[in-house]
């Protein structure tokens, strides 16, 4: 049986990996726990790691090339995330380590996220919370409804996709641009970003990260969105200039902003835009729910169950490179 390195830091293995998947890792190989309260990396990951056939990773830990070069008996890193940004594939696949990625198991969750974000900031009931705490009384404000003003979606992978779903539902036109995808759904129109920005009275940014992608709502986009638009980023920090988001608030062209995501380190939102008083940040938990946390975290046991079995997993990255397999007795 194998030896795993489970790189969760201790803080958060209950939140994110949970025990039933633990119980399940442990049926496959001897478990070893990061109980440390910090994410590791460097030659403290490679200390721990150490002797370890199989590494499951959180989306803190990094897969760098120095790990695979100095860990002869890691055969497999499973990342317990979609994102392997931080993982050098290249270095893992000349080492001949199997990387493997989890699918989305967070669509739901992160699509009410992004619903309740929506009508939170239409109706300002975060500032009615905050006021009221404070011993002060609210302001009486105008709110706007969700029925009959535009919904944009930046991005139509399996959220955007249910995210404009539920905005159909809702009653809200709907309108979608992704370069990659084209769109068919009853009740959905597919435009370019520009012409999404200009109509939309709330933009969802749901595009992937990618080098293409970075900085894509700079501030020409935030321009061309409706004067007294949302911006809502459920996504990645990468995706937004965040200077240029911050003029657009300050100067009043959008009238709020919510974001579960930045570009403080683990993709938190930035403490400058989360503490600004036209924005609602949450510390990236929009995919933190029991169903979407176990959906990936057993998803890695699957994985090593159908490694140690012979097969090649689903999310394998890399597996004409796997050549370090043979340390799990199974063919390569």
């Amino acid at each position: 049986m194998p030896t795993i390195f489970l790189s969760f830091k201790a803080s958060a293995r209950d939140r994110y990996y949970g025990d039933k998947a633990l119980r399940a890792l442990g049926e496959l190989g001897e478990v070893r726990l990061n109980d440390s309260n910090f994410a590791l990396d460097g030659q403290a990951l490679i200390d721990a790691a150490q002797g370890c056939q199989v590494i499951v990773s959180d989306r803190q830990t990094p897969g760098a090339a120095e790990l695979f070069a100095a860990s002869p008996q890691l055969a497999v890193f499973l990342r317990c995330a979609m994102d392997i940004r931080n993982v050098d594939v290249a270095a893992a696949s000349a080492a001949g380590v199997l990387v493997t990625h989890a699918s989305a198991g967070f669509t739901t969750a992160v699509a009410e996220w992004v619903l309740g974000a929506m009508i939170d900031l239409s109706r300002g009931i975060s500032d009615s919370v905050l006021a009221y705490r404070a011993g002060q009384a609210p302001a009486i404000v105008m709110g706007r409804e969700l029925q009959g003003a535009t919904l944009g979606v930046i991005g139509y992978g399996q959220i955007g996709r249910r995210v404009a779903a539920l905005g159909v539902a809702l009653g809200m036109r709907v309108v979608v641009s992704d370069p990659l995808m084209r769109v068919a759904d009853a009740g959905i129109e597919q435009l370019e970003l520009d012409a999404l920005l200009a109509q939309a009275d709330h933009v969802v940014c749901l595009a992937p990260a990618r080098p293409e992608t970075e900085n894509l709502m700079n501030a020409a986009r935030f321009a061309q969105m409706k004067a007294g638009g949302f911006f809502i980023n459920a996504s990645r920090g990468d995706l937004v200039d965040e200077a240029a988001l911050l003029q657009a608030l300050d100067g009043g062209h959008l009238a709020g902003c919510a974001m579960d995501v930045g570009r403080a380190p683990d993709q938190m939102p930035s403490p400058a835009l989360a503490g600004h008083a036209r924005v609602i940040a949450t510390p990236h938990i929009g995919g933190l729910t029991p169903p979407a946390v176990e959906h990936q975290a057993l998803e890695t046991v699957a994985q090593l169950r159908e490694l140690v079995s012979g097969r090649m997993p689903t999310g394998a990255v890399n597996a004409a490179q796997a050549r370090r397999l043979a340390l799990l007795r199974v063919a390569p």
